[in-house]
């Protein structure tokens, strides 16, 4: 047999990485679906609940639509999912339900909150958090890391790049250090192109990925993070200062409207889910 090339032994890599990350959100959403299970028998609630399914799919094929995800994957996912959370709450999966295209196209109804605030303290803080997905994170190949973010700049920036609003980086090196993943990126701009690079960095915005995320959700103004302490500017100040100037005009509204609804809601979910950790440790609960 001939030898893997070095190319497809790396993609080969990070697929086995993104397998794993797959395998541990569906654990995660396990520990969850036997919490509801829990919610629901406290509250004299009935286990299934098939109008909550119904929505559960429908958020999933509009989701996937905005991602560019097919929506068959997205269905067998889903569908598989619902499957494992009906078994550990002891149910029969209806192997039929939802399957059909025109399942999933029904108009998501708003969700109502039906547990206590310390019951939702207690389901969040079964979320990891970031600090354990470092060593996962980190298995990823560099190179697609910064294809990665490349493609997530050049989406969020569309418009300041095409107005000539980032020129100040073009043959500059700004560092982005997340601190609680162990992750740093240098990027430059090269010609019309946002790039990652391997190159020193002249000046660096470093923080945690949930304060990084609540900035780019535009949950939290740049000012605040700073005076704060939660973001940290380093080396050249003129060039991180016209970064940071830079986040706050950020046009948000052509920011991709899929891409606006992830941040915003990754960064409530993050800023959620931290703060049930924090509360948890003081409590003297496990995180």
């Amino acid at each position: 047999m001939p030898a893997e090339p070095p190319a497809l032994a790396r993609v080969r890599h990070a697929i086995d990485r993104v397998d794993d990350a797959l395998l541990l959100l569906l654990a995660a959403r396990l520990r969850l679906a036997r919490r509801a299970a829990q919610c629901k028998r406290s509250a004299g609630l009935p286990l299934r609940d098939p109008a909550r399914e119904a929505r559960v799919r429908a958020r999933a094929d509009a989701f996937a639509g905005r991602i560019g995800l097919p929506a068959a994957t997205a269905r067998r996912a889903i569908a598989l999912a619902i499957d494992d959370a009906c078994r550990v709450q002891g149910l029969t999966p209806d192997l039929d339900q939802g399957r059909e295209a025109g399942a999933t196209r029904i108009i998501a109804a708003t969700m109502h909150n039906t547990i206590s605030s310390e019951t939702h303290a207690r389901v969040l803080r079964l979320l990891p958090p970031p600090a354990r997905w470092a060593t996962l994170l980190r298995a990823c190949p560099p190179a697609l890391q910064r294809q990665l973010l490349e493609r997530a700049m050049t989406r969020v920036l569309a418009a300041p790049l095409a107005s000539g609003a980032l020129a100040f980086l073009q043959g500059r090196y700004l560092g982005i250090e997340v601190t609680d993943l162990a992750l740093r990126w240098v990027v430059t701009l090269d010609g019309e192109r946002l790039r990652a690079v391997e190159q020193p960095a002249q000046a660096c915005v470093r923080g945690t990925a949930t304060d990084l995320l609540l900035l780019a959700g535009r949950l939290e103004d740049a000012d605040t993070l700073f005076f704060q302490r939660r973001l940290v500017l380093t080396g050249d100040t003129e060039l991180g200062l016209t970064a940071r100037n830079l986040l706050e005009r950020l046009p948000w509204e052509q920011v991709p409207l899929g891409l606006r609804i992830a941040l915003n809601r990754g960064a409530r979910l993050a800023q959620a889910a931290r703060d049930a950790h924090r509360e948890g440790a003081g409590n003297g609960a496990s995180a």
